[in-house]
């Protein structure tokens, strides 16, 4: 009942804003072909144009689905498609370094979204298989479709949908010709960093040529170079009954924290692309394509931390609160449920500067070969692709420590975190590298992903009788995914503690969060100088590889009859899911030999394989010219993410205690029937009134937990992935846009709207005590856009907002926190100043929402509090 008021609530506080404000935004759904033709037809571009494309291509699909068109290349008003993706209904995107990233629809997170670009699967930089939107350039990007419902001649995969990327298909392309365009770009976050600059910068251009009526050809590539620094407060985490020896109060467990950082960053994310692609249409049965895309993403990262509790922690290991010489001494610590929320600690707890610099550098090309024949009532598809992605990433770091007498810190919920010490930790007259604690090296981290697929597709037309149409298809993929890890020793030059100069320091206050002034200064120049980097050696239990052998095969039947007066089409089929996996890696143990740890490798390797049948249905009424209801069923089939097959262990053999970490490359895969019903009111040009609902039974869920294995004849309590049980998830959704016609001063404004609402009894496998939602989850989600689009202006106003849902912690599954609900405020403008001549202002995150997550399902148990900053794009558009 509160979860329903407080989504009314939201629901009635946004409309008034779009209300007062009044404008739509450059996404949606479709509309028909089959539709007379009219004045707007000829005359509508810009936002208005391409919401009118996305609701022809909605209205036309088969299955349910939601759109985003670009009727110019570069008409989209975000910097990645990842930001158009959130604004999809049911869709929320998660933020990295500020930026929207992977996608969660309808509920479930990005495990569980299937990627593909041009209809093809791609490989990802990412440890599992999840897509990283934002590497991929609104410039390129011809449309997107979102799959939420299931047909059988679609890649098994998405049990939560299918985004489909789709790039410029140079036969098929109305627009100008010669697109360039130029700008800044301006975050405000990293403003106050010394020697940062916020200024970034952005460009691209894209040709399509037509040589012919047969052939054309198109080439564009893109650059941007982003400066998005921010400030951050992060905390390690809780020593709770799932996890550690929690402190005792009254003797019952007290959640203590582990400690805490704060942190600064000055970054710059610099994104080259290139994009081409050849269309030859020799005659009217053969149309032959070929496509490439690639995408090169580097990150320079120079980060300036503070940890809190390195030495003399805060988390208190089976200690008693309020005991004589406890950390948590009585009238100095507050308590909130069964969490320390703040306290004073007078235990000289450590205060550790950290210097550092982290490099990353992504690779992704995706390439692909595609003929069709069509003729005599046939049509036959052939497919090759390849794709293939690379991550490198370094982390190297310096250290120096101190210990003030008291340390004072507050956390909890409803505040803005907070710290205090009693002495300054970042003096830069005071700043010794110790030689026990020097600093740290981590990498070279390399990852590959190569996938390589190739299919044929069957398909003839009948002509007469209830089926219209019958098809039948098989597809063969192998994919290779690795990662190598390395590591390196860290000493001073001199054996001995290193005094860093003072002039190669200062310090700086955070304006964020109340905390110490922050310690600044060059990692590079200061460890040339104090520092001895050890040859980096092989992490072999953090290394891995496995292989996928996926075949898949499908029958389909299109049919069409006539109900009465009700015309119905739609699809019936099955496709079929053969999977063999493979996974190599090495089997670390850990023992005590009376004088040392002493580690010992072994190889492992280990099958596994399974078959899925995946029958679907999709039921399509038009029950009036305007009005349509679809209906659909399935079985859908996600595959387990590829890093947490990995067959690595990581043992430590203390009997009577055998505890060890590891992959688990017998995992079952993502099973779900699901059931959707939509209904469409296309009730004006470019206006659609939509309801739909879903319906999924989950057959088995993949999460983090503790379980026993019996290994070498010994059994181990083994953290790692699992396969855990499965029940539902269900949702409703609405959309709504027009333009506003029927109001003929602003004919030229319009809205886009959508609201989500979605319920699960899903839960991850942990925390074990208090089970996290599963990841993605919203109970509501909402996108309010106004937007007026004519006379050569194209304006638009957006809020988006959602309630809490889990999200993984950067790359590791098994570290899942709780994000806050956010409210997005962003605008943009942009305007033809002179013919083919456009100027655009675009802003983001205008009231700088704050992004505040937390652990084990504890709105007390603080993860990260950051705020980004907002983000400003300027640029000039020339059009021939």
């Amino acid at each position: 009942m509160r979860s329903g008021i407080a989504a009314r609530m939201t629901l009635s506080s946004m409309v008034a804003i779009a209300a007062a404000m009044g404008a739509t935004p450059a996404i949606a759904q479709d509309a028909a072909p089959d539709e007379p033709p009219s004045s707007a037809d000829i005359i509508v571009t810009g936002i208005r144009g391409s919401l009118r494309d996305a609701l022809k291509a909605k209205r036309a699909n088969s299955e349910v689905t939601e759109t985003i068109s670009s009727k110019d290349i570069g008409v989209l008003p975000d910097v990645t498609i990842a930001d158009q993706l959130a604004r999809l209904p049911g869709v929320n995107a998660t933020r990295d370094r500020g930026n929207a990233s992977q996608a969660a629809v309808r509920g479930l997170g990005p495990r569980l979204v299937l990627g593909l670009v041009n209809g093809r699967e791609v490989a990802s930089s990412e440890p599992d298989r999840n897509v990283r939107w934002e590497n991929y350039p609104s410039e390129i990007v011809a449309g997107v479709t979102l799959y939420k419902s299931q047909a059988a001649d679609l890649i098994a995969g998405g049990v939560a949908g299918t985004i489909d990327i789709r790039t410029i298909r140079p036969l098929d392309y109305s627009g100008p010709a010669l697109t360039l365009r130029g700008g800044a770009l301006y975050n405000d976050g990293g403003k106050d960093i010394p020697n940062y600059s916020p200024w970034g910068a952005r460009g691209s251009g894209q040709w399509v040529q037509k040589l012919s009526d047969t052939l054309g050809f198109y080439v564009g590539g893109t650059y941007q170079k982003q400066r998005n620094g921010f400030e951050s407060f992060q905390g390690w985490g809780y020593n709770t009954v799932d996890t550690g020896t929690p402190p005792k109060l009254n003797g019952q467990p007290v959640n203590a924290p582990w400690g805490a950082q704060t942190e600064v960053k000055g970054l710059a994310e610099t994104r080259w692309s290139g994009s081409a692609g050849l269309q030859w249409k020799p005659n009217e049965h053969w149309d032959i394509s070929a496509d490439v895309l690639y995408s090169k993403v580097k990150i320079d990262e120079r980060q300036y931390q503070q940890w809190y509790g390195r030495q003399n922690g805060w988390g208190d290991w089976g200690g008693t609160i309020g005991a004589p010489g406890d950390i948590y001494q009585s009238g100095n610590y507050t308590l909130v449920g069964n969490t320390i929320t703040g306290a004073t600690l007078n235990n000289f707890s450590s205060v550790t500067n950290i210097l550092s610099h982290y490099n990353e550098d992504k690779d992704l090309i995706a390439s692909g070969l595609n003929a069709r024949y069509s003729g005599d009532g046939w049509t036959v598809t052939g497919d090759l692709s390849y794709s293939e992605a690379k991550r490198d990433n370094v982390w190297a770091a310096l250290a120096t420590e101190s210990y003030p007498q008291t340390t004072t810190f507050a956390t909890g919920a409803g505040q803005i975190p907070s710290i205090t010490v009693s002495s300054n930790p970042s003096d830069p007259t005071a700043q010794v590298i110790p030689s026990y604690y020097p600093g740290l090296y981590n990498g070279p981290q390399r990852l590959k992903d190569r996938l390589g697929a190739g299919k044929v597709d069957f398909y003839h037309d009948l002509n007469g009788g209830f089926f219209t149409g019958m098809g039948v298809g098989i597809r063969y993929s192998n994919r290779i995914k690795e990662m190598v890890t390395n590591t390196a020793s860290v000493t001073t030059k001199n054996g001995g503690n290193y005094a860093i100069p003072a002039n190669q320091l200062q310090s700086f206050t955070l304006g964020n969060f109340t905390a110490p002034p922050i310690l600044f200064g060059d990692y590079d120049a200061i460890a040339a100088n104090a520092l001895t980097i050890g040859t980096p050696t092989l992490n072999p239990s953090q290394s891995w590889r496995v292989r996928e052998n996926d075949f898949e095969g499908y029958l389909k039947a299109d049919f069409a009859q006539d109900l009465g007066a009700v015309p119905l089409n739609g699809n019936v089929g099955v496709r079929f899911v053969d999977v063999t996996t493979d996974s190599t890696a090495q089997s670390a143990i850990t023992s005590w030999n009376g004088t040392a740890n002493v580690t010992s490798y072994a190889p492992v390797n280990a099958n596994a394989h399974y078959f899925r049948a995946l029958p679907s249905v999709n039921l399509n009424f038009d029950l009036t010219q305007q009005l349509k209801l679809r209906a659909g069923a399935a079985r859908v089939i996600a595959r387990p993410p590829l890093d947490e097959l990995r067959a690595n262990q990581a043992l430590s053999f203390y009997p009577p205690n055998l505890t060890g970490s590891a992959g688990n490359p017998y995992l079952r895969p993502f099973m779900a029937t699901q059931g959707d019903l939509s209904l469409e009111w296309y009730f004006h040009d470019n206006a659609l009134l939509a309801l739909a609902g879903y319906y999924k039974d989950v057959d088995t869920n993949i999460g983090y937990t503790q379980r026993q294995a019996v290994i070498g004849g010994q059994t181990y309590s083994i953290t790692g992935p699992a396969n855990g049980k499965g029940a539902n998830i269900y949702g409703a959704e609405m959309t709504f846009q027009t333009p506003f016609w029927f109001v003929p001063a602003l004919k030229n404004f319009g809205v886009y709207s959508n609201i989500a609402l979605a319920g699960s009894n899903v839960r991850e496998l942990a925390p074990a005590s208090n089970p996290l939602p599963m990841v993605g989850l919203a109970k509501f989600t909402g996108e309010f856009d106004l937007y007026y689009s004519a006379h050569g202006i194209d304006a638009r106003v957006a809020v988006k907002h959602h309630t809490p849902f889990t999200v993984m912690y950067g790359w590791d599954a098994s570290q899942l926190t709780r994000l806050d609900s956010e409210t997005i405020l962003g605008a943009s403008i942009s305007a033809e100043i002179i013919r083919n001549v456009s100027v655009r202002l675009q802003a983001n995150n205008l009231t700088n929402q704050a992004a505040r997550f937390t652990w084990n399902n504890d709105v007390n148990q603080i993860a990260r509090y950051e705020k980004y900053g907002r983000s400003y794009l300027f640029d000039v558009t020339v059009k021939y």
